[in-house]
């Protein structure tokens, strides 16, 4: 039996965010869908105020919450207020769904830290939500960029870790 553990992001188009963490040390599944809006069963065509996230599943022992907000930051621009690259809109927000306080006190601690590097020319516009129910994403949308290796993406390792 695994004790493996979830976590919910969203920055930005969830199509690059599931490409790069599924090669992260730790992580053993993804899975892309809709999270933080308000109404059930939302679909691509109608998700009123979800963000286009990504549900991790990973091992504890391999990996952990810290590390994996870690790489989040590393991975899209956490000051644009909903938006990534080309996408624009509440859907492409970058936030953090946390499922208790010491999640939320972690991200907290990682926000500080990722404005006070200054790497980023403005300030972490990332949103702290209280975890909500993640609904998966069509089957098209799941693992995108293995289907269709040329398609687009605005997520790409920009820092090395701000964890020392």
């Amino acid at each position: 039996m695994t004790n493996y553990k979830k976590a919910y992001i969203a920055g930005g188009c969830f199509w690059g965010m599931e490409e790069l963490f599924r090669k992260q040390k730790g992580i053993k599944d993804t899975e892309v869908g809709y999270i933080g809006g308000t109404n059930d069963h939302p679909t691509y065509k109608n998700h009123p105020g979800h963000a286009e996230g990504i549900e991790l599943t990973y091992d504890p022992a391999e990996t952990n919450f810290e590390k994996i907000l870690d790489y989040f930051f590393r991975i899209h621009n956490p000051t644009t207020l909903n938006r990534q690259g080309n996408d624009i809109g509440e859907s492409y927000r970058s936030a953090i769904f946390y499922q208790n306080e010491e999640e939320k006190q972690l991200a907290e601690a990682i926000i500080k830290i990722v404005d006070a590097s200054e790497r980023w020319s403005g300030k972490v516009a990332t949103t702290l939500e209280p975890c909500s129910k993640f609904w998966a994403a069509e089957e098209y949308h799941q693992d995108y960029l293995v289907k269709n290796p040329d398609g687009y993406t605005c997520h790409f390792e920009r820092f090395d870790t701000f964890l020392k």
